[in-house]
C-alpha cells in the first residue's frame, strides 16, 4: 500500500478490512502512532487509551465469528474502525472529565448508551476526544487539556463543543468522530476544521436522539472528512443490538426504503428546491456581520449548485425576537442541571458558573413560557420552510477565532459572542431539522463551511446534496499544512 493509512479514508479502510487486507490491530495501531506523534498539540484528546485500543481490536480479530462480521457491513458496520468517544460519553473504567476539572478523577462504571452502540456496530476507541466544559461552549478551551486547535492555521480554535473529535479527524489522527450538537457543537468544529458535519434530525440517533432532553436540543452525529465517510459513521452510530449481550450484533435502522446511509449515497440527487439565507434570531439582540470572505465563499457555493441544476430561491424567515430569551433561558436552565453544590461549583470555570448561577434562579414558569415559546418558533421555522427541499445558511459569521478570543470573565459578553461567531446553528436544534455542514471553500487559507438545513427527518438528502457538492469541489483532495 503506497498511501498511509491515515489518507485511505474510512470507507476505504472498511473496505480493506473486509478483504481481510487490513487488519483492526494494524489500523488502530498506524493512528495511536500518529496520537503519540501528535503529542498533544492539537489538543484533540483528553484521555488516550493505548492498551485497551489494542486489547479491543485484537480480540475482535481473534472472535470466532471475525469473518463473516468483517465483511458485513450492514450488521457490524464499523467493525475494527478506530474512533473516540467525546468526552461527555461515559466508557465504564475510562477517565470522563465532562471537559471540567471538577470530574478530573470522575472514572465511571457503566458506558453510556451511544457507547455501547458504537461496540456493538464493532467500532474501537482510542480514547476520549477534547470538549469544553460540559459541551456549553462553541469553543474547546477548558481547564483540563491544552485547547483544541485547527490544523488549518496557528493558534486558531477548533471550535466546539466537538472540537476535539473535529481537531482529531481533521489533524489525520482519526478516520472520523461521533460528536454531540446541542446548539451547533459538530457543526461549528466541522466548519472550522474543513470537514463534513452532520446533525441529524431529532430521533434519528437513538442513543443521541434529543427526544426527552430540555427542550429537544441535543443529538449525536458523525465528522468525517467525506460525506462517504460521515454516511458510514452515521450507520454505525443508528446501529442497535440484536440481544441484551456485549456481541456485535446490531439491526440497522436506515432511511426509508434503503438499506443504509452509504448506500442512500448511490441514488442520484434529484433537482432540489434550495432556499437561501442569511437570516439568523440572533439579530433582533445582536449584531450580526458576516464576513466578506465567508460570503464570497457563500455565494460562490449558489452559483455552484445552480450550475448543477438546482433551483435557488431566497428566504427570510419572519424575526422571531422572543427567540432570544427563551433559548437563553433554556440553556441556562439546562446547565443549572449541573450535579455540583457549594464549594465544588468554585471549579467551574467562569462561564458555566454564570450559566449555572443564572439558571437556577430561573423559575418553573419561566422555564415553561421559554419552552412554549421555542415550540411555537419550531412549528414556525418548518411552516416557512416547507416551500423547500433545502435551505442554505453559512455556517459561521467568521473564520476561525484565535484561542482567547472569547471573554473569559464575563458571561453575558461571551454568550454574545459565541451568538456573532454562530448565529445561524442553534435555530436549527430548536427545529429538530437535519442539518449539514460542508467544506465549501477557503478565506485565507482556511476553510469555510456552508450549511444545508433539510426537510423534517430527510438526513438522506442532505448527504445526498454533500457528496454532490464534494464531487464538484473536490474537498478531499485539500490537506491541512500538518497533514
Amino acid at each position: 500500500m503506497s498511501e498511509p493509512l491515515h489518507e485511505l479514508g474510512a470507507m476505504r479502510q472498511r473496505e480493506l478490512i473486509a478483504t481481510g487486507e487490513l487488519s483492526p490491530v494494524d489500523l488502530a495501531s498506524a493512528y495511536l502512532r500518529r496520537i503519540d506523534a501528535d503529542a498533544g498539540r492539537s489538543g484533540a484528546f483528553i484521555t488516550v487509551t493505548h492498551e485497551r485500543a489494542l486489547d479491543r481490536a485484537l480480540r475482535l480479530e481473534q472472535d470466532p465469528q471475525a469473518r463473516s462480521w468483517r465483511v458485513d457491513r450492514r450488521s457490524a458496520p464499523l467493525w475494527g474502525m478506530p474512533f473516540a468517544d467525546k468526552d461527555l460519553e461515559p466508557r465504564a473504567g475510562v477517565p470522563t472529565t465532562f471537559g471540567s476539572r471538577a470530574f478530573a478523577d470522575h472514572v465511571p462504571e457503566v458506558s453510556s448508551p451511544l457507547v455501547e452502540t458504537m461496540d456493538a456496530a464493532g467500532g474501537v476507541s482510542l480514547g476520549k476526544t477534547n470538549t469544553p466544559e460540559f459541551g456549553l461552549p462553541a469553543y474547546t478551551e477548558n481547564a483540563v487539556a491544552a485547547p483544541a486547535v485547527t490544523p488549518w492555521g496557528s493558534g486558531l480554535g477548533a471550535g466546539g463543543s466537538s472540537g476535539g473529535a473535529a481537531a482529531a479527524v481533521a489533524a489525520g489522527l482519526l478516520p472520523f468522530a461521533p460528536g454531540s450538537d446541542g446548539g451547533g457543537s459538530i457543526r461549528i468544529p466541522a466548519a472550522a476544521c474543513g470537514l463534513v458535519g452532520l446533525k441529524p434530525s431529532r430521533g434519528r440517533v437513538p442513543d443521541g436522539s434529543g427526544v426527552g432532553s430540555l427542550a429537544g436540543l441535543p443529538v449525536a452525529g458523525p465528522l468525517a472528512r467525506t460525506t462517504a465517510d460521515a454516511a458510514l459513521l452515521l450507520d454505525g452510530m443508528i446501529a442497535r443490538r440484536a440481544d441484551g449481550d456485549q456481541a456485535d450484533r446490531s439491526a440497522l435502522t436506515a432511511p426509508a426504503g434503503e438499506r443504509s446511509y452509504v448506500d442512500a449515497l448511490e441514488m442520484p440527487v434529484r433537482r432540489l428546491r434550495i432556499g437561501f439565507s442569511t437570516w439568523s434570531p440572533w439579530s433582533t439582540h445582536y449584531a450580526i456581520d458576516l464576513d466578506d470572505e465567508v460570503a464570497e465563499v457563500f455565494e460562490a457555493t449558489k452559483e455552484h449548485l445552480a450550475r448543477l441544476g438546482h433551483e435557488l430561491l431566497p428566504s427570510t424567515p419572519v424575526d422571531a425576537p422572543e427567540y432570544v430569551d427563551a433559548f437563553r433561558t433554556v440553556w441556562q436552565a439546562g446547565a443549572s442541571t449541573i450535579p455540583l453544590e457549594g464549594e465544588a461549583l468554585e471549579a467551574l470555570e467562569p462561564l458555566t458558573r454564570w450559566l449555572v448561577g443564572v439558571g437556577r434562579t430561573k423559575s418553573a414558569a419561566e422555564l415553561a413560557a421559554a419552552l412554549a415559546s421555542l415550540g411555537a418558533f419550531e412549528r414556525s421555522i418548518i411552516a416557512q420552510y416547507s416551500e423547500f427541499d433545502v435551505v442554505l445558511t453559512p455556517t459561521l459569521a467568521m473564520t476561525q477565532r484565535p484561542l482567547g478570543w472569547f471573554d473569559a470573565a464575563d458571561g453575558e459578553r461571551n454568550f454574545e459572542q459565541q451568538c456573532q461567531f454562530t448565529p445561524y446553528t442553534s435555530y436549527v436544534n430548536v427545529t429538530g431539522l437535519p442539518a449539514i455542514t460542508m467544506p465549501a471553500g477557503s478565506a485565507r487559507g482556511l476553510p469555510v463551511g456552508v450549511q444545508a438545513i433539510g426537510r423534517p427527518g430527510d438526513d438522506a438528502t442532505l448527504l445526498r446534496l454533500s457528496m454532490e457538492l464534494e464531487r464538484e469541489l473536490d474537498w478531499p483532495r485539500r490537506y491541512p499544512p500538518t497533514w
